[in-house]
């Protein structure tokens, strides 16, 4: 009798569950190349469908993690996010089940994000910060924001890949080798302990000084890259933290990207997905600034060879002190970068100097995107040298210049 009233009740809660879906959406992704594709991000604008508390997703008849995103941080989630994983040629329905009550179930965090200000307890170690933030906002008045802020700025990761943004003029996109797959932020705060390190956790492996460092966007005053010297509001946020995507925010209020030109306000997005040693590079104004143009690249390591297609992709691969020079605690590393601009947002590339590879951009209306990513020789699970790194940068643009093909229905 017990058992009878519980499959009852269960039978119950499985059709109210299935009463409270607003919207049921069959999303169909196809891979239009001869690749295996795995780990397509794929995202659906929730604007249509009010206001959504909870989606499942499921690909033949299986459900997979699935993320809701609220953006611009008004408490209505804006974007839904899934990971599709694409045979040669193939193309998969994926059913999409949209609730306006109810909880996101809670999947295997593959990204993370955090950003944090030291603790007034001073005995706590560096990778033991417990003070968290989602924004912080600095006046242009506070003079050293890069020590105000633990590990210098915010942080974020997928589970090959760990960057973080200095919060200073500089805005710079530093780098954390991994070993092996996984998270390691929220352990390290960027500084592992010696024991972590004898456990192989990875450490910073990119020395970054006054360079772009992985894609840092800078004025152009038509000779010089500049740093963000004059901003007056100057602003770091965590947008998301996972499970799918970590997505997170730099923003400049008053920001006079060169002399002579009216400030502008510029929000820039990176995201990364799990998955993914590529990070997606957005930008937003709040005009047009079509007639702008900044630089951004990458870090001239030093013994680093060079890659270009001429054509908005670029690359290097070079071996570096991580702090500058040989301080007898670090060993040698070896890393390769890549900066793929599309042809829209693409000005001109400029010769190597003894810093930066330079490439100049130019914003459309109010937007600016181009991707970034990296590769440290400490991976087990990476590339074997510069020829194979150069290899994956052509094979990464053709797949942004060949997307997956989405259908909703």
């Amino acid at each position: 009798m017990i058992k009878n009233k519980l499959f009852i009740l269960s039978l119950m809660s499985a059709v109210s569950l299935q009463i409270m879906a607003q919207q049921i959406v069959t999303v169909t992704v196809s891979n239009p190349t001869k690749s295996i594709r795995s780990d397509v991000p794929v995202v659906l604008n929730l604007a249509k469908y009010g206001e959504v508390q909870k989606a499942v997703v499921t690909v033949d008849g299986k459900e997979i993690p699935s993320q809701l995103d609220d953006l611009n941080t008004d408490l209505v989630n804006d974007e839904l996010c899934f990971l599709a994983d694409l045979g040669k040629k193939e193309t998969k329905e994926y059913l999409v089940k949209l609730y306006q009550e109810g909880q996101q179930t809670q999947y295997t965090a593959r990204t993370f994000a955090e950003l944090c200000l030291p603790s007034k307890n001073k005995k706590l170690a560096k990778n033991k910060q417990d003070v968290y933030l989602r924004s912080i906002t600095f006046d242009k008045k506070t003079k050293d924001v890069y020590h105000y802020v633990h590990s210098h700025g915010l942080c974020f990761e997928s589970d090959l890949i760990a960057l973080r943004v200095y919060f200073d003029n500089r805005q710079t996109v530093d780098l954390y080798g991994k070993t092996h797959k996984g998270l390691v932020i929220y352990d390290t705060q960027f500084y592992p302990s010696k024991e972590q390190l004898e456990n192989n956790s990875g450490d910073d492996v990119l020395w970054v000084g006054d360079t772009y460092g992985l894609g840092a966007l800078r004025g152009w005053d038509g000779t010089h890259s500049l740093l963000l010297d004059s901003v007056k509001y100057r602003t770091q946020r965590v947008i998301s933290e996972g499970p799918l995507r970590a997505i997170v925010e730099v923003e400049d209020k008053g920001w006079v990207p060169a002399p002579g030109l009216k400030p502008i306000t510029a929000t820039i997005r990176y995201t990364v997905y799990a998955g993914h040693r590529d990070v997606d590079c957005d930008v937003f104004f709040t005009k047009d600034v079509s007639d702008y143009r900044f630089s951004t690249g990458l870090i001239n390591i030093k013994n680093s060879s060079e890659f270009s297609d001429k054509e908005g992709l670029r690359g290097c691969y070079g071996t570096d002190w991580p702090t500058g020079k040989d301080d007898g605690q670090h060993k040698l590393e070896t890393v390769g970068l890549g900066i793929y601009i599309p042809v829209q947002y693409f000005d001109n590339e400029k010769s190597a100097t003894s810093d930066d590879y330079t490439d100049i951009v130019k914003p459309q209306g109010k937007q600016l995107s181009y991707k970034l990513a990296y590769t440290s020789a400490d991976e087990n699970f990476g590339f074997k040298g510069a020829k194979e790194w150069y290899n994956w940068l052509k094979e990464w643009k053709q797949e942004q210049l060949s997307p997956v093909q989405i259908e909703i229905k």
